[in-house]
């Protein structure tokens, strides 16, 4: 690699969103018309405003007849789930060069659930030749796109408990993990957040379901205010951590609180990982999870409006979608401008 390649943040311009669709092979199969309505609703907000790339062992039928199929790429692929969030590509740009496209290894969040379709989407997504770049195995390497977070200008933001986690990268230490980040995405700083969870969440703690890395210095993050809320303890010492963090330029980071939604349980009793952190910045949108509590969602929305102004707030109910331990942000992937390839 050369030396002027940086991870973009987020908000850096665009070319394609990813959505890995569910089907009836998925651990969706029992509740495929639920979620299905919510990546369809999800596709629409997305394929409206900027070109989708969709991945499924056949095309939806739910997309045959949308008014929005023109803006969609397909590519047909066999897939184990449908969290696309951390087995895509995890792209780098570079000054007047093409981007790289590193190919990490995905193993089921440290070997919960089977991963062998998704953790070949990659190598599939590659030979359509709907993206342009050069192809980077990173395969010796597990990590998730959910874990991280980038600013665009040097820092990574991240957990200990996932980065660390047994069964992903569990022969290196700390340091040895900092380091190989440093050097594989051409990093200033990593902060290590090493408190903060979610009840029901499968992930190790990842970073986009707890602190997010906003424009100007801003980090938004999930707040409990309730002493009585099993989180209190573990989000309170991650509010306190975060108010030591430093930008480049060591000045503390401008701290906006998300609500911590009001408990959802499934069937079983089990409470679900519901969160508002888990938004998509989109060019000229967000995108946000919602979970029927008009007053905690409306919130969300007024303070995601304060950090991108600008952009439309849009709420997407994901209710269904927590059902299997994840969110909106955890379902999609973007890929930065000059991805899109003029071939297709």
């Amino acid at each position: 690699m050369t030396q002027n390649f940086y991870l973009p943040a987020e908000w850096h311009t665009q070319s394609y969103i990813q959505l890995t669709w569910p089907h009836a092979g998925t651990d969706w199969n029992y509740m495929l018309d639920e979620v299905e309505a919510c990546f369809l609703r999800l596709a629409r907000e997305i394929a409206t405003r900027q070109p989708l790339l969709l991945v499924a062992p056949e095309f939806p039928e739910a997309l045959k007849t949308t008014d929005f199929k023109e803006n969609i790429h397909f590519i047909a692929c066999p897939t184990n789930d449908t969290w696309a969030r951390d087995h895509g590509f995890i792209t780098l740009l570079q000054s007047n060069a093409s981007p790289l496209l590193l190919d990490f290894c995905f193993n089921g969040w440290g070997m919960k659930f089977a991963a062998c379709k998704d953790n070949l989407i990659n190598t599939q997504v590659y030979k359509s030749g709907l993206l342009n770049g050069h192809y980077i195995n990173c395969r010796n390497f597990v990590l998730e796109g959910g874990s991280i977070e980038s600013d665009g200008e040097g820092t990574l933001l991240t957990t200990s408990n996932c980065l660390l986690a047994p069964n992903r990268n569990d022969t290196l230490c700390r340091n040895e993990i900092e380091q190989y980040l440093k050097e594989k995405f051409n990093l200033l700083q990593v902060l290590w957040l090493d408190y903060g969870f979610l009840a029901g969440d499968d992930t190790d703690s990842h970073i986009d379901t707890l602190a997010r890395l906003c424009p100007d210095h801003t980090i938004a993050y999930v707040q409990c205010t309730d002493t009585e809320d099993e989180h209190y303890g573990a989000l309170h010492a991650m509010e306190v951590q975060l108010k030591t963090f430093r930008t480049l330029d060591g000045s503390p980071y401008r701290l906006l609180p998300l609500p911590l939604p009001d408990a959802v349980y499934d069937e079983e009793g089990q409470r679900l990982p519901a969160t508002y952190a888990n938004f998509l910045i989109m060019n000229n949108a967000v995108l946000y999870p919602t979970y029927d509590q008009p007053e905690k969602d409306q919130e969300a929305a007024c303070i995601l409006a304060s950090t991108f102004p600008g952009r439309e707030i849009i709420g997407i109910d994901c209710r269904a979608l927590i059902q299997q331990h994840g969110s909106l942000h955890c379902v999609t992937m973007q890929y930065p401008e000059s991805v899109f390839s003029q071939n297709n």
